[in-house]
């Protein structure tokens, strides 16, 4: 499955969306606005049924300029950056509103359109005309800085939760990248054993079934108990040993309580899987996996540590660099863990390679 299937549909669903308009927050603002603005006016006129009227006349002008301007010229013009255009159609549309409301004021109110004015007007005058553009480009300013303002945080919390999607997404598919050839040499041992009719057949399968299932299940939780992780760590490890003799010396220690302790799931296997892809597998000589387990209060402190190959500097450096399987856990620490929740130290020493994962859990 592709990391980008969970992201493409998120935009998909939320695509037809962007352009809707929730009517209710529309009434409620224009509301307030509407009382607002009879109440200042009539403070100014001293006549509350003048400071309605003359608001019943500006308050259509003031909404269709808004809306003009928000749903038609700025998408149309500004967020394609032509500017003066806009500034342009912006005049017009301002002097459009002037005659408009001067000939809808002239007709309901009287020949006075301009009563909060300083004198008595009875004409178009540049007072009159530059107070009213003013007023009408500070309202649509107003209504523009608020869709603004909503957009973006609107696309915020979109590009947040598609953030989220991705990690959980690419999560999914990290945690599913144990190395299948695993899981073929598993079934040609069993196989193997089939032919030679070995009682250890049935318990091999069993063991398979109980990781696969784990492998399947585990993978769609965000976390899972340390126990079972452990568990399927066991699973493994005995699944791997049928494929080498007595060469293979595996050591393992569990202290701590693990009771309610939980972890991201398949975090720790690609460890376990490094050591047999890198180490045991190109072993010439005994191989020697030692794996500490200690839980202290709500800390985790998990080492492994494997021989050596016995081979050439030049063929050894996959191993110096963890391989895939230490890479996918430390992008998985990236994704899913806070940089103070954990700590991963990856070195050498004494012919040993070492991995150290201590984890809050």
């Amino acid at each position: 499955m592709s990391i980008n299937t969970d992201v493409d549909s998120f935009l998909n669903k939320n695509s037809s969306k962007s352009f809707e308009i929730n009517y209710k927050h529309h009434i409620i603002f224009w509301v307030i606005y509407f009382i607002f603005n009879s109440l200042r006016y009539s403070n100014i006129h001293q006549d509350f049924m003048l400071s309605l009227r003359m608001n019943l006349i500006g308050f259509p002008i003031h909404m269709a300029i808004a809306y003009f301007n928000v749903y038609y010229l700025m998408p149309k013009f500004v967020f394609k950056k032509k500017y003066i255009s806009y500034t342009f159609l912006v005049i017009a549309t301002l002097f459009l509103m002037l005659l408009v409301k001067y000939s809808l004021t002239y007709y309901f109110i009287g020949p006075n359109v301009w009563p909060e004015g300083p004198e008595e007007l009875k004409g178009l005058t540049l007072n009159y005309a530059t107070t009213m553009m003013v007023g009408e480009l500070y309202v649509s300013s107003f209504v523009a800085a608020i869709k603004l303002t909503i957009d973006w945080l609107k696309e915020h919390s979109k590009l947040h939760e598609l953030e989220k999607r991705q990690l959980s997404t690419e999560l999914r598919f990290l945690r599913s990248q144990v190395s299948p050839h695993f899981f073929f040499n598993t079934l040609n041992n069993i196989y193997s054993l089939t032919l030679e009719k070995s009682d250890k057949a049935p318990e091999v399968i069993l063991k398979l079934s109980e990781l696969m299932r784990y492998l399947l299940y585990a993978t769609k939780k965000n976390k899972q108990d340390l126990k079972s992780e452990l568990d399927c760590i066991q699973n493994y490890l005995d699944l791997e040993r049928l494929r080498f003799d007595e060469s293979l010396n595996i050591n393992i220690s569990i202290s701590g309580d693990l009771e309610g302790k939980r972890i991201s799931p398949m975090l720790l296997i690609p460890v376990i899987e490094n050591c047999f892809k890198h180490g045991a597998s190109k072993n010439i000589g005994d191989m020697v996996i030692d794996i500490d387990v200690k839980v202290s209060e709500d800390l985790l402190h998990f080492k492994v540590s494997n021989t050596i190959p016995e081979q050439s500097a030049d063929s050894f450096i996959p191993i110096r660099s963890g391989g895939i399987g230490l890479s996918n856990l430390k992008k998985r620490l990236e994704l899913g863990y806070k940089k103070e929740d954990y700590h991963l130290s990856i070195y050498e020493k004494d012919n040993m390679f070492n991995v150290i994962l201590k984890l809050k859990v």
